[in-house]
């Protein structure tokens, strides 16, 4: 297999981190030729790597000690070191292109300033701080992804309060099995949000959330849709107009808390997962300007939603002065290829999508280099679920040889990736290109042995200064232990599939829990995705190998069809076909069944493990908790279908 696009000589001479690289061998003597030998120092040498980050980005005064223990959980990172994250945003200021750029499926681009995100973040904070808001309490946000999430999220950052958001697609209920954990005093929602052409009115849900958090103290309200909402402060209030207001920032502890996250929630209460100040900082000045090479110049544009880390790590673009987008709306409105559309309308350098909007779009036909002027895009993001090496192609002959394709895996735990691109590193179809620098990522087998070129588990063996500084309402650690530490203690397993190819690349096969065992032969889901998802008439699959009662093992493909289409014979022969011919002939299904839909967590990823459960025998109340699911009628309909 060759290499889809391979560095130039200026692409590796004008990276970042070849700039970065430098830096390191000036001020330890190392020679560090290649990001392989970069890769290893940083693990070798954690305190060394992590100051080097601080240092190169000039983030001031720092305590000597970096790393106080390595203790997994537990580690201590920069004792005495206080910081806050705004100040890095204030730091970036400038007049010549704006922070934001606003766009609605309308198409209209609203450009917000430096000057008038910080003044209005200043004059919110300063609202904040009159309603009796201090360091520690909790921000709430239920909000699309708008300019004003962005603002309200630095307002809360900058005087010490702890962030937290779930998107408008979330019911109340959804929303308060998360944001009710956190007892919060300020909600800033608004009245609705436009998707696919149509108004939702949220006024219902907002009442309905209001009175589930009886500690809130007021509730902001952004006008989208023009609904009222009775006893609400207007954002317009929060504007300073033309009055100039300070943004004042809070110095708080390295580990102080930053925002609240929230695990998926298919096994009770989502969990929330808190991250500190200067561990996010460093990470996503890691993973934003030295992995991605996002820089002053670029215009980040990342679909999502505040529900979604996604959200929080295009934030991290105003940490280098970039330009980051909030588009309100969806992927495929007025037409399949609207975000390439969107791209060439905002000039983006960097588009960040997912493996199924890649597959739609190719799947209808779209030619993005020829029906859009995508000619400052340099760098297309893939997250959510793996890019098979199909869509890795099709990016290169519909978007253009020129552009790598990042395609990056992490999340939530550590607000970042593990693995991703990095522009001085080939870009393999299907492949991602690399370990992030201070990621100590290996590949283990059940005995906790290293393997190579065969499927193991994702492992990270050294603390990240991003992993969360501990879960909410969790005082004794337990959950968090049982959450990441318990297969291999005092190492994170993350519960990914991977292979590390000999040339260092990382493939990854799907939830190691889902994992498919065939005779012995282990399998991830994502082969048999990548496989029959291309098939026209597919639209989207799930597979699950459920082990019954008498020791038999139950393998049903499910598949959702094209408008159309019927699954008559002949379909399901191809697909067999495919799958023998692709994947494993060990790996053909017992059964290929029509789906009316998929069920997934609302930030995009297959209930695999729940339905599985479903098929050995569980009751779906005990599986997955229905506000984790994005259109929990389908519980049902799997339900009615398990074995008997």
């Amino acid at each position: 297999m060759e290499p889809q696009w391979v560095p130039s000589e200026q692409d590796i001479a004008e990276a970042q981190v070849t700039s970065f690289a430098l830096f390191v061998e000036k001020r330890t003597g190392l020679s560090l030729p290649d990001y392989r030998a970069l890769w290893q120092w940083s693990v070798d040498d954690l305190p060394g790597f992590w100051a080097a980050i601080w240092d190169y980005f000039d983030l001031g005064e720092r305590s000597d000690e970096v790393l106080a223990t390595t203790d997994m959980p537990g580690a201590q990172w920069f004792p005495g070191t206080t910081l806050n994250y705004v100040e890095q945003v204030m730091r970036q200021v400038r007049d010549d292109r704006p922070a934001i750029l606003s766009v609605d499926e309308t198409g209209e681009i609203t450009e917000i300033s430096w000057a008038a995100m910080i003044a209005t973040a200043a004059a919110f904070a300063r609202t904040l701080r009159a309603l009796g808001v201090g360091p520690g309490d909790r921000v709430a946000g239920y909000l699309p992804n708008i300019p004003e999430a962005v603002i309200a999220f630095l307002a809360t950052a900058s005087i010490g309060a702890v962030w937290s958001a779930c998107g408008q697609d979330y019911s109340a209920h959804a929303a308060l099995d998360r944001l009710g954990q956190l007892d919060p005093k300020v909600l800033v929602t608004a009245d609705g949000y436009r998707f696919g052409g149509k108004a939702h009115d949220k006024t219902g849900d907002i009442a309905e959330l209001r009175a589930g958090l009886p500690s809130l103290v007021a509730t902001v309200l952004v006008p989208r849709l023009g609904v009222p909402v009775p006893d609400t402060l207007p954002w317009e209030n929060v504007d300073p107009g033309n009055e100039f207001v300070e943004l004042a920032i809070e110095q708080v502890d390295f580990a102080h808390p930053l925002w609240v996250l929230y695990s998926s929630g298919t096994t009770g209460k989502p969990k929330g997962i808190v991250h500190g100040h200067g561990g996010v900082l460093l990470e996503h000045l890691k993973a934003v300007a030295v992995q991605s090479d996002i820089g002053p110049e670029d215009t980040f544009f990342w679909y999502t939603s505040p529900s979604w880390m996604m959200w929080n790590f295009q934030v991290a673009g105003l940490l280098v002065g970039a330009t980051i987008v909030c588009y309100d709306g969806s992927p495929a409105a007025p037409t399949p290829d609207a975000l390439w559309q969107l791209a060439s309308r905002t000039h983006a350098t960097v588009l960040g999508t997912s493996p199924g909007y890649v597959l739609a779009c190719a799947k209808a036909g779209s030619v993005p280099r020829v029906d859009h002027d995508l000619s400052a895009l340099r760098l297309v993001g893939i997250t959510g679920s793996s890019l098979p090496p199909s869509s890795s192609l099709w990016l290169r002959d519909n978007v253009g040889e020129h552009v790598p394709v990042a395609s990056i895996s992490g999340g939530t735990d550590v607000v970042s990736a593990f693995i991703g691109g990095v522009r001085t590193v080939p870009v393999w179809p299907g492949e991602l290109s690399a370990p992030y620098l201070g990621v100590a990522l290996d590949a283990w087998d059940e005995q906790g042995k290293p393997v190579r070129d065969e499927v193991g588990e994702l492992v990270i063996t050294e603390p990240m200064p991003s992993m969360p500084v501990s879960f909410w309402n969790d005082p004794d650690g337990s959950r968090y232990r049982e959450a990441y530490f318990e297969m291999f203690p005092g190492v994170w397993r993350h519960g990914d599939w991977i292979t590390i190819t000999e040339r260092g690349s990382i493939v990854v096969h799907g939830r190691s829990d889902s994992t498919l065992n065939r005779q012995g032969i282990r399998m991830g889901s994502a082969d048999i995705y990548q496989a029959v998802e291309r098939i026209p008439e597919i639209a989207e699959a799930l597979v699950i190998g459920a082990e019954q009662p008498d020791g038999g093992y139950w393998m049903p493909l499910f598949v959702v069809l094209t408008p159309g289409t019927e699954l008559t014979d002949e379909l399901r022969t191809r697909i067999n076909a495919t799958i023998r011919a692709e994947v494993s002939p060990r790996h053909v299904p017992d059964e290929i069944i029509a789906a009316p839909g998929i069920p997934h967590t609302r930030t995009g990823k297959k209930l695999e493990v729940p339905i599985k459960k479903l098929f050995q025998g569980a009751e779906a109340s005990t599986v997955v908790a229905p506000t984790a699911v994005d259109v929990p009628e389908l519980l049902a309909w799997y339900a009615a279908r398990k074995p008997r």
